[in-house]
């Protein structure tokens, strides 16, 4: 692995003293990678996390990030909500691929999806994430070997990439609002935010 390509979006790096090493927290729309020993964590709730790593390697990251509502184009093949999860997708995957993952080493694991934006949307957004996650590395043949989708619960997900290993906490009751509201907002910036960038798949 190239040294100077350890980490990518390191929005929050801080020691976890519960798993006693450094630990990239991510948000909504956010991703992170590393072929360091370190812990990646999020918490989900109707978002979907995808943790991908080189089986081989140990380089691996996971990104955050909820299909906009766009409106009713959600059954056509090139809407921009299914776009904007494809470029989700493919820049967690293009900067394992640049950090030296090779594509017939991945295999992901896939959180989220929960059904926990109730009253707010019309659809149920987890579900609409959960089946895209699972649709897109199907289709890219990237193999899913565990997962933890829908459901009503939010999750905090804790991501050891070197090892593939992955721990998820159910949070049965949520004592305040933060969560709930972070995705709210977080789906509004989406439905008026482009999809831009290009892409290089290797």
């Amino acid at each position: 692995m190239n040294p100077a390509i350890e980490e990518h979006f390191a929005t929050n790096i801080y020691y976890d003293r519960t798993f006693a090493c450094d630990a990239a927290k991510i948000l909504p729309g956010e991703y992170y990678f590393t072929g360091k020993e370190m812990l990646i964590v999020t918490v989900l709730g109707s978002c979907v996390a995808a943790c991908i790593r080189d089986r081989v390697s140990g380089v691996g990251g996971m990104n955050h990030f909820m299909l906009p509502d766009s409106g009713n184009d959600a059954d056509s093949p090139l809407s921009a909500s299914m776009r904007y999860g494809a470029y989700a997708m493919e820049v967690l995957i293009n900067e394992l691929l640049k950090a030296g993952a090779r594509r017939e080493n991945l295999e992901a694991k896939v959180f989220g999806g929960g059904n926990v934006l109730r009253g707010f949307t019309t659809i149920n957004v987890g579900e609409r994430n959960a089946l895209f996650v699972r649709d897109y590395l199907r289709a890219e043949n990237v193999r899913i070997t565990a997962e933890d989708l829908n459901d009503i619960h939010p999750r905090k997900v804790y991501f050891f990439p070197r090892t593939g290993k992955v721990l998820v906490k159910k949070l049965k009751q949520l004592n305040n609002y933060t969560l709930v509201k972070r995705e709210q907002d977080y789906a509004i910036r989406l439905r008026t935010s482009q999809v831009s960038g290009d892409i290089d798949l290797f």
